[in-house]
């Protein structure tokens, strides 16, 4: 139905309320939305527009006055109107609607039961974690039932009773140091708490006032490969194990090499005093923590995108002597012909980068932020330069 301009319809009407559930749905949850309240002014038509298009004029009465009569919880205004060519007539002039559930009905039947999931689910966690009866108390369990509003709302009704599960265990047992494979709630696992890990963390900290969960975390493992026989613990070349771990290894490697690439760590071969690590990307600042990697000479050698300078950067903020080789700007230009795009680069600034490999970030950046994978070096080009780096250590 089109109406003279200026004239709100209730499909108009609704619509606004709609925007209104959108917008206010997670304080409403959060603060209570008894006291929300919605008007809207219908803009009732003139007489000259009502004799203009007098079949629209009455259709938008006829649609207000059914809705007035069928919505209980929608409050019509209506008005006189004395038109000096029509006579008398009463038009809808205001809408009103009190408290969020009569916002969210009016808004339709989906934005209705969103609302209700929303709102009962609220009040549960509010049941199950009642606070202090101080007004002057910061309400933090209000704060995060706010910050977490859609993701209460989007959870399975057998997800959302774990949540509440999870949450009351982990406030009674504030340091139980268990893993959460050990945890003793039906359903719970790593996948679980990993992909609600947020929604538990922020609902456990407003009800115990405590950001850490007490439990272990998983170990952080690095993988290293013995290149000297002589440093090999107990015989093993290839070794996984957390870095608590290796740091208590008594060995002295005078070579470190931190590799990005699986395949280049396998390739390399048996060579006196080193040692190569695998960096695993960003957990690179975490070998900082293995003591015998400090007691010789780490040389990187990553991608040449900007992801590769920014590990770059945060491995020397854990180690004291990193040296790059294959990160250079001839480097890059030789093997121009396999570069590809780097899907998302990295755009910081690094202050530990030397002239050279500054020059050449810079030059990747200003061919448009291309990659050239570490694997994609020929290895008779790059093994040679490996070996002749660590043979000549100044």
């Amino acid at each position: 139905m089109k109406v003279p301009r200026g004239m709100v319809t209730v499909a108009e009407a609704r619509e606004r309320a709609r925007k209104r559930v959108t917008q206010d749905q997670r304080d409403w949850a959060a603060y209570g939305g008894e006291t929300a309240l919605l008007e809207i002014v219908l803009h009732p038509p003139t007489e000259r527009q009502a004799l203009v298009d007098q079949d629209a004029a009455i259709g938008w009465l006829r649609e207000w006055r059914t809705a007035d009569d069928t919505v209980s919880t929608l409050e019509v205004r209506w008005g006189e109107r004395q038109w000096s060519r029509v006579g008398a007539q009463t038009v809808p002039e205001r809408c009103t609607l009190r408290g969020a559930d009569a916002i969210a009905l009016w808004a339709g039947t989906a934005n209705a039961r969103d609302w209700r999931v929303l709102r009962d689910r609220a009040a549960e966690v509010r049941a199950a974690f009642p606070g202090p009866d101080s007004t002057g108390e910061v309400d933090l369990l209000a704060a995060a039932i706010r910050t977490h509003a859609r993701t209460l709302q989007a959870l399975s009704d057998t997800n959302f009773a774990t949540l509440l599960q999870v949450v009351a265990w982990l406030a009674e047992h504030p340091a139980s140091g268990w893993r959460i494979r050990q945890l003793p709630i039906r359903g719970i696992d790593t996948k679980w708490l990993e992909g609600h890990r947020a929604i538990v963390e922020g609902l456990h900290a407003a009800v115990s006032g405590r950001f850490s969960l007490g439990l272990q975390g998983t170990p952080h493992l690095v993988r290293v490969r013995f290149l000297d026989p002589r440093l090999r613990p107990g015989g093993l070349c290839d070794v996984i194990a957390p870095v608590e771990e290796l740091a208590e290894l008594a060995v002295t490697p005078m070579t470190v090499f931190v590799f990005e690439n699986l395949e280049t760590m396998f390739a390399m071969p048996d060579l006196a005093g080193a040692v190569v690590v695998h960096g695993g990307g960003y957990a690179a600042p975490r070998l900082g923590a293995i003591p015998w990697i400090n007691t010789g000479r780490v040389i990187y050698w990553g991608d040449l995108d900007s992801d590769g300078f920014a590990i770059l950067h945060a491995l020397r903020s854990g180690c004291d002597d990193v040296t790059s080789t294959l990160m250079d700007e001839a480097t890059l230009l030789q093997f121009r012909d396999l570069w590809v795009p780097e899907p998302k680069a990295a755009g910081g600034t690094y202050s530990t980068l030397t002239a050279g490999e500054q020059t050449a970030l810079g030059r990747i950046r200003s061919e448009g932020n291309v990659r050239l994978e570490q694997e994609r070096i020929d290895w008779t080009y790059a093994l040679p330069r490996l070996l002749a780096l660590a043979a000549n250590p100044a």
